[in-house]
């Protein structure tokens, strides 16, 4: 008997019944594309029900082989088709990984059958799903490390699925490990999901390997994964997989530049700067004419219900907290008395009420200043008067401490400029990102004789000079960083050229003579004790500059970029002058 599953096998890959479709792979930071995965779909009648059966299928009857071989060479016309040659993005490629161990494809996978589709190694990705079982994990480790020497990508497919997956991490050192969507299903409201991404974020910080959230399907898990510091995403809710390539609908770079602000301000900002309106959100309403016997079925129908805002043409007159109702209902005729008056007979009219942009710290202050009994009823946020949302006492809290928190451990305390980490996050952006940028190194000569001779608190005074000469001399929307000491680091949205600090430098080592004494300012040196304790004259303070962008070339790592910069700082102080690589 003829097996009608093995026919309908033989005249897909025969007849190429097999089409791509590009689902893209972006960066949840600035939303730009950073690739596009390619995915076979059957076409026309056939007996399989989807894509992996068909796959499984093929591998039962040793047609594997034929099958991703049609599937990958279509993948590339398609991709040479529809995109301008050169190909300028990352092309993610399904691979089963005893397929890729197999000479066949290494014989055919290589520089020149890339080359009649116009696209480069180093933009080719394999994608190796963790739940295929390897055979010879040494022979593929091998195959492994072939692939790699000649510029290719490794990304593991749907970690978090399977159970070997942090072996087959291990073995590898893949380039991009992909998040399996029943992991960032629902993420927003799963503390263990959480907890897991936030493991496997600290893991692409320690290791370098880039993260992608696949099947992001909500704004809520997007707006989760952005807070978690997940680098990629790809899902319905971004776009989804089409023949075509198509550009990031515009509402879904505003949702993700929307999260990344507010993100970003909770960050950088101080809680006295941050206002109520990150906190905000939206929780049940009711009219004044509702009865006391309907609200009380709402809190009942919601157990999670804390409170509910009485609204009379879109402005709040009231509210009504949970257990305040219950009060008023307890008692043996409290709710015989009530349930058919109207709400607005019982309801709370003196309440805490703030505008929108009204800051955290502020309202903290408000909120804690009421009577005992209203110590923990929900704020209500407004904005012209009508209402916003609400926050509740726990979320004000929790947030205030978070980011005065956050603001400890992240600025410079003397300075008052990001640190080390934001400064990591920053770099990390741009890297992850195909937008222009420069990076510049600042540092301050013979500072420690300057130290050693007037005191460690007129120090202080120079740094804070130059961190406010830097405020001062560079637009607000770039970036300034504090490394520590009297190290700066600032990181501009475009390329600029060497003479671009050199006003700056002018002004801080005209205003920085007035730190010396005149017998200092006349002689043009200090005496002090140098580092093998003899006594040395040094030259006043001046600024050291080096700068660095991805004009010519790319960067791996911010720790890449830290040792040119460390190297050319070196020179630059040799030479007396700026250096820019």
């Amino acid at each position: 008997m003829i097996d009608q599953r093995k026919v309908a096998l033989n005249n897909i890959i025969i007849n190429k019944h097999i089409k791509t479709v590009f689902q893209p792979i972006i960066s949840i930071r600035d939303g730009s594309i950073s690739g596009y995965e390619a995915l076979s779909r059957i076409t026309g009648e056939n007996l399989f029900k989807n894509p992996e059966e068909l796959f499984t299928f093929a591998n039962e009857c040793n047609r594997l082989w034929d099958l991703e071989q049609l599937c990958r060479t279509t993948a590339l016309e398609s991709a040479y088709k529809f995109m301008i040659p050169p190909y300028n993005k990352k092309l993610f490629l399904n691979v089963n990984p005893n397929i890729m161990h197999d000479e066949n494809f290494k014989k055919g996978f290589t520089k020149d059958f890339l080359g009649q589709y116009k696209i480069a190694p180093n933009n080719v990705i394999f994608e190796i799903t963790e739940k295929n079982i390897i055979d010879d994990m040494e022979g593929f480790r091998s195959t492994i490390i072939h692939y790699k020497s000649q510029d290719y990508n490794i990304a593991i497919d749907d970690a978090g699925e399977g159970y070997s997956g942090l072996n087959l991490i291990s073995d590898i050192n893949p380039n991009y490990i992909k998040l399996d969507m029943k992991l960032i299903r629902n993420i927003h409201i799963d503390n263990l999901k959480r907890a897991i991404v936030k493991g496997m974020v600290e893991f692409s910080k320690a290791s370098s390997v880039k993260l992608i959230a696949e099947g992001v399907e909500t704004y809520e898990e997007l707006e989760t994964l952005v807070k978690l510091g997940v680098q990629y995403g790809q899902g319905y809710f971004i776009q989804k997989p089409s023949p075509e390539i198509k550009e990031i609908e515009p509402k879904i770079l505003k949702a993700i530049k929307e999260i990344n602000l507010n993100q970003n301000r909770l960050l950088r900002d101080s809680t006295f700067n941050t206002s109520i309106k990150y906190l905000c959100a939206e929780s049940g309403i009711v009219t004044p004419d509702e009865t006391v016997h309907q609200v009380y079925d709402i809190f009942k129908q919601n157990q999670n219900c804390f409170g509910l805002c009485v609204i009379d043409n879109e402005i709040p007159v009231g509210i009504i907290t949970k257990e305040k109702l219950a009060l008023n209902l307890s008692g043996q005729y409290g709710y015989t008395l009530y349930q058919n008056k109207p709400i607005s007979s019982i309801m709370d009219r003196n309440f805490l009420s703030v505008d929108f942009e009204t800051p955290i710290k502020v309202v903290s202050t408000i909120a804690m200043a009421r009577p005992n009994e209203r110590l923990y009823d929900f704020i209500v946020v407004t904005v012209n008067d009508k209402y916003h949302g609400t926050v509740t006492i726990k979320d004000l809290l929790q947030k205030s401490i978070e980011i005065d928190v956050t603001t400890a451990k992240h600025q410079n305390p003397l300075s008052g400029l990001p640190g080390n980490l934001m400064i990591d996050q920053k770099l990390n952006q741009f890297l992850e990102s195909n937008r222009e940028y420069t990076v510049a190194y600042l540092d301050i000569d013979h500072f420690k004789a300057y130290n050693d001779t007037y005191g460690f608190e007129n120090g202080d005074l120079v740094i804070k000079l130059l961190s406010e000469v830097l405020i001062n001399s560079i637009p607000s929307s770039q970036f300034i960083g504090h490394v520590g000491g009297d190290d700066f680091v600032v990181i501009l949205e475009n390329f600029i050229a060497e003479d671009y600090f050199e006003k700056i430098t002018s002004q801080f080592e005209s205003e920085i003579l007035a730190y010396y004494n005149e017998n200092d300012k006349q002689n043009g040196y200090v005496t002090a004790l140098n580092r093998h304790g003899v006594i040395e004259k040094f030259p006043l303070i001046s600024l050291t500059t080096v700068i660095i962008n991805n004009k010519l070339r790319d960067f791996n790592s911010t720790f890449e970029i830290s040792t040119i910069l460390a190297g050319l700082k070196i020179e630059a102080k040799k030479n007396k002058r700026c250096i820019s690589f």
